[in-house]
C-alpha cells in the first residue's frame, strides 16, 4: 500500500503548521534534479548517461554506476501503466546486462565529453575505476506517485525472484509563500534490495575461491599465490571470479589493484591465470623492470590502459613459477 507522507513546519512559537502536499505532474523536473544531484537517491551513484539509446530503440532516462562498478537504470514512470513501466525497465535491464566494460566506459566518456569517466569515478568515490564493470545491474523506477499495482509487481519480482528492482516516490510540498519541499520514500528498504541482478553474486569467501581453484585443478597454485602475495600488499577485494590485491599510493590518495588472481578462468591445462598491472607494480615496489620481466612466465596478452599503464595476463603453470614470482616480490618488498 502506498505510504502517505505528511510534512509540518515548526514555527518560532514551537507550534506546527502543516505544509500542503501538491501534485507534481512534471516528472521532467525530477529527472533534472536527479541529473544535477543523484545523491537524492543515493550517495553511491554516479550518473554516466541521460537519454541513453538502447540497441532496440528504447531510451533509458538516466544511467548510473555505483561504487562497485554495477550499472543502475533510473527510469521515470511518467504516465505509463503499471504493466508498461515494469515491462519497460525489465526490457532495459535485458539490454544493460550484456554491456561490456568498453561500452559502459564509452557511454560515460560521451556523457562527460571533455572529461574521462574513469577520472570522474575516482573523484566521486575516492577509488579507482573498477577493473570489472557491470557484473550486475539494478533498476529503479522513480515517480511522484506509485500505484498499488506497480508496488505489487515490483515487490513480487524483488522478494520472490531476487530481481534487483526497486521504486522511489518523491512527495512534493509547497507553501503559500512559494517555498517548495521534496521528500523521498523507497518502496523496499535499500538495505534489503542491495543485491543486483545479473552476474554479480554475494561475495565469495577466500575458502570458496580455494574450492573453486581445487575444482579447476589449480588448487596448489592458487594457495601458494594467494597466501604468498596477500601479505605483501595493502588490502584485498573479492570479485566473483577472483581476488584483487591492492596497493596504497599515499601521494595519489588511491588504492588501485596491482595483481588479480583468477581461479575462475584457470584450469589444469593452462594453469593459474594472474593479471599483473606491471607499471603499478614496478612503481609500488621500485622494481627493476627488466629483471622483473625475466622472472615472469610467457605472457598471454598485454594491453596499455590509459589509467593503469601496462597490464599483462599470464598463466602460471607450476609451483616453481609461482615461487619465483612471490620470492622476487617478497625480496623487494622487504628492501623497499
Amino acid at each position: 500500500m502506498a505510504q502517505v507522507v505528511r510534512l509540518w513546519e515548526i514555527t518560532n512559537e514551537d507550534s506546527l503548521t502543516e505544509v500542503s502536499q501538491k501534485r507534481l505532474n512534471l516528472e521532467e523536473r525530477i529527472e533534472n534534479w536527479l541529473e544535477k544531484d543523484i545523491s537524492i537517491i543515493s550517495n553511491d551513484l554516479l550518473v554516466i548517461g541521460r537519454q541513453v539509446e538502447t540497441s532496440f530503440g528504447g531510451i533509458i532516462d538516466i544511467l548510473c554506476l555505483d561504487s562497485n562498478g554495477d550499472v543502475v537504470i533510473v527510469e521515470l514512470k511518467r504516465d505509463k501503466t503499471p504493466r508498461d513501466i515494469t515491462a519497460q525497465v525489465l526490457d532495459y535491464g535485458s539490454w544493460v546486462k550484456d554491456l561490456s566494460y568498453e561500452r559502459v566506459t564509452e557511454i560515460g566518456n560521451s556523457y562527460y565529453k571533455g572529461e574521462k569517466v574513469k577520472e570522474v569515478f575516482a573523484k566521486k568515490f575516492g577509488d579507482e575505476y573498477p577493473e570489472v564493470i557491470n557484473e550486475g545491474h539494478k533498476m529503479l523506477v522513480v515517480a511522484s506517485m506509485i500505484d498499488n499495482s506497480t508496488e505489487r509487481i515490483i515487490k513480487y519480482l524483488s522478494e520472490t525472484y531476487g530481481v534487483g528492482i526497486n521504486a522511489i516516490t518523491f512527495n512534493y510540498f509547497k507553501k503559500d509563500d512559494g517555498k517548495e519541499y521534496l521528500s523521498r520514500v523507497f518502496l523496499i528498504d535499500p538495505e534489503e534490495s542491495k543485491q543486483p541482478s545479473g552476474k554479480r553474486q554475494q561475495s565469495l569467501t577466500f575458502e570458496q575461491f580455494q574450492e573453486m581453484a581445487d575444482d579447476n585443478g589449480v588448487g596448489a597454485l592458487y594457495e601458494k599465490a594467494s597466501s604468498g602475495l596477500r601479505p605483501l600488499f595493502y588490502t584485498v577485494t573479492r570479485h566473483i571470479t577472483g581476488i584483487a590485491i591492492k596497493g596504497k599510493f599515499v601521494e595519489r590518495n588511491s588504492t588501485p589493484s596491482i595483481i588479480v588472481i583468477y581461479p575462475y578462468y584457470s584450469d589444469a591445462e593452462n594453469g593459474l591465470k594472474i593479471t599483473i598491472y606491471i607499471d603499478r607494480l614496478v612503481e609500488y615496489l621500485n622494481l627493476d623492470k627488466e629483471k622483473f620481466n625475466n622472472i615472469l612466465p610467457a605472457v598471454l596478452k598485454t594491453r596499455v590502459d590509459e589509467w593503469a599503464g601496462l597490464v599483462g595476463d599470464y598463466f602460471f603453470k607450476d609451483e616453481a613459477e609461482i615461487n619465483r614470482f612471490v620470492s622476487f616480490l617478497r625480496d623487494h618488498n622487504s628492501s623497499s
